[in-house]
């Protein structure tokens, strides 16, 4: 059975800037998921990154093309998403185009840290999940060695109200926009 795949053009759509997309938080009750920790994933070991704060990086050589991990966190419904009030500083949050989103911060794993790059080795697809809910995946653009800092490029989309100037990238990339926001 094919699977739908849709590249995602916009890491965190408007999510991360928009007002009208944030979301409301309450406690999980979920065992499996208050015992797993964000920092143990088969493929990606957690460290330091040059970027940005904390980064995912290939825990063993990686082929192009190979599946890196599924995003993993709490989820919201479109309507849930717009009651909250929302951190602008540090987000973890995919947009789905079913309008819910996946919040990391709550549940989420190692693949919330991979950083933004305007020269990815990352790519990320909403795929059908388990019983058709979406799901993001991530997949290697290209072989990637262990020890490599994973990326992907975020490419944000904002609302006109919100300042472009706050979305500066600092990835250093030869072919870097200076911006995460979408080319």
């Amino acid at each position: 059975m094919a699977r739908s795949r849709k590249s995602l053009s916009g890491f965190c759509r408007s999510a991360i800037a928009s007002e009208k997309t944030a979301y409301v938080l309450s406690r999980c009750h979920n065992p499996v998921l208050k015992k797993s920790t964000p920092h143990t994933h088969p493929m990606i070991r957690i460290g330091h990154s040059n970027i940005h704060g904390d980064g995912a990086f290939a825990a063993r050589d990686i082929a192009e093309g190979e599946r890196i991990g599924v995003y993993e966190g709490r989820r919201y419904s479109a309507r849930a998403a717009t009651r909250r009030d929302w951190d602008h500083q540090v987000t973890y949050v995919f947009g789905l185009t079913d309008g819910s989103l996946i919040d990391a911060s709550t549940g989420g794993n190692a693949t919330r840290h991979l950083n933004h790059s305007c020269a990815p080795n990352c790519i990320a697809y909403e795929e059908s999940g388990p019983r058709g809910r979406p799901a993001i995946v991530f997949y290697a653009l290209r072989p990637i060695r262990a020890g490599e800092e994973l990326f992907l490029d975020y490419c944000l989309q904002v609302d006109e109200d919100h300042d472009a100037g706050a979305f500066l990238c600092t990835c250093g990339a030869a072919v870097c926009r200076g911006t995460m926001l979408a080319a």
